[in-house]
């Protein structure tokens, strides 16, 4: 009961729960943050994903100076860099401080569609023109990677979210109808399950891709990706469904549905499928990562998202040498990102899970 005397809704109940585990709440945060960063890259990002300035190739971490030699404390800038090779062919940079930029807030920059419809070319922060800033440093093509991890997240996670739902329609509608019917039509469609299941799911994946041209753009690739981890991601889910199912179509509701002449196919998505959304949202939780993980092993592979457009992973394909990480190093924080992402969602299905279970509460754990 709540303060008003009236019953609180599971969803309040389960609410509540969730936001005294303290852990899920943050990663939860966490995640909040990245989607809106990638909602937002244009603005955020001081360049343009493909933006590049090959005299900054490699360029290292730049950075932002508050004070100055001979004026004391300043604005905000960076300074010029001067390049020159060791003698192991090794680039190194070093600031030039007979040249300095000054950082500026919504400065002009490259052009963009804001939330892809407003043209805008306003960016959060950046510096004038010969200058450049890298705040987490550059690539072998010059190009800032803190922009390119910003566009890339949004290949990333959306790839999940999109992937996940769609997989997750066909898993609920495939195992509420299989587990509804029984019989004949539950044997067929659980022997086509088990044998999308048999495959592993990595395996799979390339096969499907290399099943296609090799000749697509990025938009393309992007929908074939999503499509293909519908299609494997699909199966696992019908089958807890359709045991949910069988349970749920003996309950005295359903059986009250019937009498009063319901169709089956409302049966079905309106009083047997919403029984099973408790576990079908923590299943969306932890499923989540490992679609990230996919379309970041396609890509870091060479069989995604193509250059110059982003994604994290194949950001990391520059990372698979141990040269390159020995010289630059940064370019693994597309890899820390995916572990952050990865890990949160982890932890806030965990939370999910816990707290939308009717027998922890009961018990008093949560």
């Amino acid at each position: 009961m709540n303060k008003e005397g009236k019953s609180a809704s599971q969803f309040s109940i389960a609410f509540k729960g969730f936001k005294r585990n303290r852990a899920a709440l943050f990663c939860g945060w966490i995640l909040a943050l990245l989607y809106l960063a990638a909602i937002f890259a244009d603005f955020l990002s001081p360049y343009s994903y493909r933006n590049e300035d090959r005299g900054y190739s490699y360029c290292p971490p730049m950075s932002i100076r508050i004070w100055d030699s001979q004026k004391g404390l300043t604005r905000p800038f960076v300074t010029g860099i001067s390049l020159r090779f060791d003698q192991f062919h090794k680039r190194i940079y070093e600031p030039d401080f007979s040249k300095e930029y000054p950082v500026k807030f919504l400065t002009a920059g490259d052009e963009y569609l804001l939330l892809g419809v407003f043209p805008c070319r306003y960016h959060l922060f950046g510096v004038d023109a010969p200058g450049r800033i890298h705040v987490w440093g550059a690539d072998s093509r010059g190009r800032d990677l803190f922009s390119r991890i910003l566009y890339g997240s949004r290949v990333s996670l959306s790839i999940g979210l999109i992937g996940v739902t769609i997989s997750f329609v066909i898993g609920l509608l495939v195992g509420g109808i299989a587990g509804y019917y029984g019989g004949r039509l539950d044997n067929i469609v659980m022997r086509i399950c088990e044998m999308f299941m048999m495959v592993p799911g990595f395996y799979l994946m390339l096969a499907l891709r290399a099943a296609f041209p090799p000749n697509l753009n990025s938009l393309q690739i992007y929908l074939l990706i999503v499509v293909i981890f519908s299609f494997i991601g699909w199966a696992s889910l019908a089958r807890v469904i359709r045991g949910m199912s069988m349970s749920l179509r003996e309950r005295e509701f359903v059986l009250a549905a019937r009498a009063i002449g319901l169709s089956d196919f409302s049966i079905i998505i309106k009083h047997i499928l919403p029984h099973t959304l408790s576990y079908s949202i923590v299943a969306v939780m932890l499923s989540i990562p490992g679609y990230i993980l996919g379309e970041s092993a396609l890509s870091l592979l060479g069989l995604g998202i193509q250059d110059p457009y982003a994604s994290w992973g194949n950001l990391l394909s520059e990372a698979m040498g141990i040269v390159s990480i020995q010289f630059a190093p940064w370019i693994i924080l597309p890899g820390f990102f995916i572990f952050v992402t990865v890990m949160c969602f982890n932890i806030v299905g965990d939370g999910l899970r816990d707290c939308l279970d009717p027998l922890l509460r009961f018990e008093g754990k949560i």
